[in-house]
Order: structure tokens, then C-alpha cells, then sequence
């Protein structure tokens, strides 16, 4: 259980504070029952039927050349429909909606912080709710994918394969996206990370652009951010923003 005085110093941190910025991992979908990639339990850990390993299979490369098993793959690992958000989600929606909060930044693909009331989401990692034609660039939904009736989602306008806007290996972040998240971390007066290790890079060197008052870490491990913050709290994200609500 999380000591009542982080708590205590947390709510302060939060009500002096209006210009705030939250930057997000795995670890705050996996209280949503979505699998994070590097615990114990997580994608890259935990055994499967499929002939290559996780990291392989999301890579550029592997769906430019192996398209059907990118797409059983994807299906079954990276789609989870019936997620709902979680504490953390709504607590950050809140903090938004009362003006403290100006941006969400998430590494997660899942869209669960929109499902909670989010406005203002930087996804870093794309999302599987958005898909494109490779040919044509026309746009589909996540059940585009999910009804597909051939395994490779094709256009329905131009018979193009559709893949999901989702940042694989191999690939770039988006340069908008990025130039959006530098800004909002470095005009922050308070940056609260939460859910990720931070070993992710080029996302978790975002971080070394903020200059604020308060540096914030809530994660369930030690992150090697954890010599610069002000505060930090070892547990459940959820747990711990859900209370301050």
C-alpha cells in the first residue's frame, strides 16, 4: 500500500499547479487487463505458439514481408476490444476537464485515455483505432480489421492492403506528434510519469526535455529517472490517481 504522506504531497503538487502533463507507458493499460511487454507476464515473456519472437513480429520488415503473420499476430496480441479504462485513465480526464491537466502523452496504442474523456492525447506509438490503405490512404476503424474477411485487410475503394496507423520496429515517430510532446514537457510546470520503466527509447529520452518545478514518477519498479524526481511513488497507478480525485 502506498504511504498516505506521498499521497498527501502528491494532492499538493497537483492543486498548485495548472500547467500539468502527464506522459504515460504499458503499465497504465495493464490495470485495464492489457499486457504490458516486458514483465514477467508480459508479451515478450510469456510463451507462444507463433514461430517468431514478438519483437520480430512487429517489425516493419516482418509486415512488409510476412503480412499474414503480422496480421494473426496483431489480431490476437495487440487488439483488445473489450478493454475498459481504468482509475487512471478517469483521473486524468478529470484533471483535464478541471484545467490542471494540458496534455496526455501515451506510449500505449490502445485509445483507452479518449474511452475515459481525454481531449488532448499525444499517442506516440499511433493506435489501433486508425487504420489506412497503403495504396489509396483511405481510412478505416478498428472493426475494419477486426470483420476483415480476408486475413489481410483490404481496401474496400482500391483492393490496397489497410494496415494500422501503429509505430512498428524499424519505423520513425511521427515528427508532428513528437514536436507536440517536446513542447508540452517543455513548458510544463509539473510532469507526472506514470506506468513505464522508461527504457523505451526514443520515448523515454522525451523526458529529458522538461525543466519544471516537479518531476512526478508513479511506477510499480525504479525507473532510471528516479535520481531527478521530486517525488515518487512505487505502486499502482491507478490506485494512486484514482485517490487524488
Amino acid at each position: 500500500m502506498f504511504r498516505l504522506d506521498k499521497i498527501e504531497e502528491l494532492k499538493k503538487i497537483i492543486d498548485s499547479s495548472s500547467n500539468i502533463v502527464f506522459f504515460g507507458g504499458a503499465g497504465v493499460s495493464t490495470e485495464s487487463n492489457i499486457p504490458d511487454f516486458r514483465s514477467e507476464t508480459g508479451l515478450y515473456k510469456t510463451k507462444n505458439n507463433y514461430s517468431y519472437k514478438p519483437e520480430v513480429m512487429l517489425s516493419h520488415t516482418f509486415f512488409k514481408n510476412h503480412p499474414e503473420d503480422f496480421f494473426d499476430f496483431y489480431r490476437a496480441k495487440m487488439i483488445f476490444k473489450e478493454a475498459k479504462p481504468n482509475k487512471a485513465h478517469y483521473a486524468l480526464a478529470e484533471l483535464e476537464k478541471r484545467g490542471k491537466l494540458k496534455a496526455v502523452i501515451t506510449q500505449n496504442i490502445d485509445g483507452l485515455h479518449q474511452a475515459a474523456g481525454s481531449k488532448n492525447v499525444l499517442e506516440l506509438h499511433g493506435s489501433v483505432h486508425r487504420n489506412y490503405c497503403l495504396n489509396c490512404g483511405k481510412h478505416f476503424d478498428l472493426d475494419y480489421i477486426v470483420n476483415s474477411e480476408t486475413n489481410i485487410p483490404k481496401c474496400d475503394e482500391c483492393g490496397g492492403m489497410v494496415r494500422p496507423d501503429v509505430v512498428l520496429y524499424e519505423e520513425g515517430l511521427d515528427n508532428d506528434v513528437i514536436q507536440k510532446t517536446v513542447s508540452y514537457i517543455r513548458n510544463a510546470d509539473v510532469l507526472i510519469v506514470g506506468g513505464t520503466s522508461l527504457v523505451v527509447y526514443p520515448a523515454a529520452g522525451l523526458i529529458g526535455y522538461f525543466g519544471g518545478s516537479k518531476l512526478v514518477l508513479i511506477n510499480k519498479s525504479t525507473t532510471t529517472y528516479d535520481k531527478d524526481a521530486d517525488l515518487i511513488i512505487n505502486d499502482s497507478i491507478g490506485e494512486v490517481l484514482g485517490s487524488i480525485i
